[in-house]
């Protein structure tokens, strides 16, 4: 069955990797994770890894161009947000789908471009498809408070709606990850 639960109750961490499966494993470890899953290309998935550790995971980052899903198949399948979000989250082609927040609209006087809204929010709690949260989007922007204040935006929408989130890295490199401790309190801290 997919993990459609929180990523840091299960103390699980999701990454993109770069053919550096063994330092993510390595850093999973450290950081104290039970399990790690790994997205690949379309063109890439189906490789596998074992760890004594910790359990390992893989699926799909798809794009809005690749995202073609089989409900048949148990595949995990995460989109990045792309700014025209509302069709995968409709037609529930996605498990997953992350990173709103790094849309490059500019903010509204009393509200934030946050690239999720109310209608989206409830459209993704119908089609059971998981609205994510990337740390990665916050270590690698320029301006993290106003990722910071979109993220805190579209948690708030998501509790208001109860639409399943979850927080992980999404880290390209293994010195992006943190801790689930550290994940936790950031997910406490921004309002989940």
């Amino acid at each position: 069955m997919l993990n459609r639960l929180c990523v840091v109750d299960k103390m699980m961490d999701i990454v993109i990797p770069n053919n550096n499966e063994e330092e993510f494993i390595a850093m999973a470890e450290k950081l104290g994770y039970n399990a790690l899953r790994f997205l690949y290309d379309i063109n890439e998935y189906g490789k596998k890894f074992e760890s004594k550790k910790i359990k390992v995971y893989t699926g799909i980052l798809a794009d809005s161009r690749n995202i073609i899903k089989n409900r048949h198949e148990k595949v995990f399948v995460a989109v990045k947000s792309f700014g025209d979000d509302r069709e995968i989250i409709e037609q529930s082609k996605a498990d997953m789908i992350f990173a709103f927040e790094d849309s490059t609209k500019r903010d509204f006087i009393h509200q934030r471009a946050s690239g999720l809204n109310h209608i989206m929010c409830k459209l993704a709690k119908e089609n059971n498809v998981t609205i994510g949260f990337s740390l990665s989007s916050i270590l690698n922007s320029g301006d993290k408070h106003v990722v910071l204040g979109r993220m805190k935006q579209n948690i708030k929408m998501c509790k208001k709606t109860r639409t399943k989130t979850a927080i992980a890295s999404f880290a390209k490199k293994p010195s992006e990850m943190r801790s689930v401790h550290d994940l936790k309190s950031l997910f406490k801290i921004l309002g989940r």
